[in-house]
Formats: structure tokens, sequence, C-alpha cells
């Protein structure tokens, strides 16, 4: 999927089960759409172990994709 946006995130669908849409510029950002109709933003990543670990940033509405993606870069390295 290509950058995520509002217009994307609305049109994604839930079957049976979530259904998950990930970005193609951000590594790891997502959006998880549950058979309720619930849509929340996501960060995927591995821990210090190397488990793979979901985070949920927030519910699609109260963030926009683009707050949603800000929360979800990662922080600045030290130079």
């Amino acid at each position: 999927m290509p950058k995520i946006t509002k217009r994307q995130v609305e049109s994604l669908r839930a079957g049976g089960s979530d259904v998950f849409a990930w970005d193609d510029e951000l590594r790891g950002f997502g959006v998880r759409v549950k058979p309720s109709g619930l849509r929340s933003y996501l960060v995927e990543y591995r821990n210090a172990h190397g488990r793979s670990k979901r985070l949920t940033i927030g519910e699609h509405g109260r963030l926009t994709a683009e707050e949603a993606r800000r929360e979800a870069r990662p922080p600045p390295t030290a130079q």
C-alpha cells in the first residue's frame, strides 16, 4: 500500500478478522481495521530480544494519518 492517507484508511473494510494495511514510506507504520469497523494506527517493531511487537498509536478520527505518522517515527539519534 502506498502512503497511508485518510481516504485510504476509510476505504478499508474488515471481514471476519482484522485487516492490516502497511505504509510504503515509513517502515512498520500501518493501520488495523477490526471486524467492528474500529480503525487504529499502529507501529510494528522488534524489541531488544528480536521479537516482533505492535504498539497502537491511536484511533482513526481522534488522530489524523499525519499525526499518527509523526508518533510512529523513531526518535532522532544523538550524534
